[in-house]
């Protein structure tokens, strides 16, 4: 029993890490497309906020500075995103769709032209990362059995980002499901007539849902350059931001069952990592590409088997017109 824990935990413990860009990720999407607008720039959010954070750590060494500058442009980028699709009422998609080439693109360049590091940032040193967390005893109780490598390495040894996607969870659920702004931002992605009647400004209300989707993706960004990670590197997003997508509607935009789903994706790839070498028998060495391509082979296989049992926002994608 002992050794099964002994393996059992640092794969959850992997879990959380890997999970926690899709968690951010998620809640931000889910925010933004219960208003009515449908954001699948999540990952060109994801990626600029991630190499800004790199580059801002790289230069200050601060990592608070860096986590406020990958905020900063992901939120420039999901009011970009509502300018055109709230205020002069474009496609979403379309918006999305540029934003993410956008990112992909510029992110590249200026890392080239400020670093000459073929896009990749210096590495960063400690001092300019969120580090994992020694919560008070850890050493103490770390050789116990069952006990000890909970408390020392699923409970702690993240860093603060991590408990902060985690704590965000139920905070999303309360405020989309108990405050009046939750249920008012709800009430604008399906019936944004009735809202607009009652006097409220449905537009204000969708601008606020892309900047709380730009805060959490910037989150998410800054995680994956200065907390996972040590530097920016191309395309380090990897498709993240559309898994996250992907999770959301698993979990029928809702808090819960995407934290559910987000969590699942996590658990695959931090499955994946350590089935990396691994012999199977008579079939000999796992291919890592067949190991690397499973969360992706997940999403696909989901969405087609629940996408068309998930009813999205019946205003999601429509712009609104103000009736005179």
């Amino acid at each position: 029993m002992d050794e099964f824990f002994a393996g059992l935990v640092p794969v959850l413990a992997a879990t959380l890490r890997v999970a926690t860009p899709l968690i951010l990720c998620a809640m931000g999407g889910l925010f933004s497309e219960r208003a009515g607008i449908f954001d699948i720039g999540l990952e060109g959010k994801m990626l600029s906020a991630a190499f800004v954070a790199a580059a801002m750590a790289a230069v200050t060494g601060s990592a608070w500075l860096a986590l406020a500058a990958a905020i900063g442009i992901s939120v420039l980028l999901g009011l970009l995103h509502g300018l055109a699709c709230i205020t002069y009422r474009g496609n979403q998609i379309v918006s999305g769709v540029a934003i993410n080439i956008l990112a992909s693109g510029l992110t590249i360049v200026f890392g080239m032209a400020w670093f000459r590091r073929g896009g990749q940032t210096p590495s960063l040193p400690p001092e300019a990362r969120f580090m994992p967390l020694q919560w008070p005893g850890a050493d103490m109780v770390r050789d116990l059995p069952v006990i000890g490598p909970v408390y020392a390495e699923l409970i702690g040894g993240h860093n603060l980002l991590v408990y902060v996607a985690l704590l965000l969870v139920p905070l999303a659920h309360w405020v989309l499901g108990s405050t009046r702004f939750g249920l008012r931002l709800r009430a604008v992605g399906e019936v944004p007539l009735a809202v607009d009647t009652a006097g409220i400004s449905v537009a204000w209300l969708r601008y606020r849902a892309v900047i709380i989707c730009g805060l959490l993706a910037g989150i998410a960004g800054a995680y994956l350059s200065i907390a996972q990670n040590a530097a920016f590197s191309r395309d380090m997003s990897a498709g993240q931001g559309f898994i996250a997508l992907a999770a959301m509607i698993f979990g029928k935009w809702r808090p819960l069952p995407a934290f559910g789903a987000c969590l699942m994706f996590g658990l695959l790839d931090a499955v994946a990592i350590r089935l990396q070498g691994v012999r199977l028998g008579s079939f000999g060495e796992v291919p890592v590409q067949a190991i690397q391509v499973l969360p992706y082979l997940l999403t696909v296989i989901l969405l087609a088997g629940f996408v068309g049992r998930a009813v999205a926002p019946k205003a999601g994608g429509i712009p609104y017109v103000k009736e005179h």
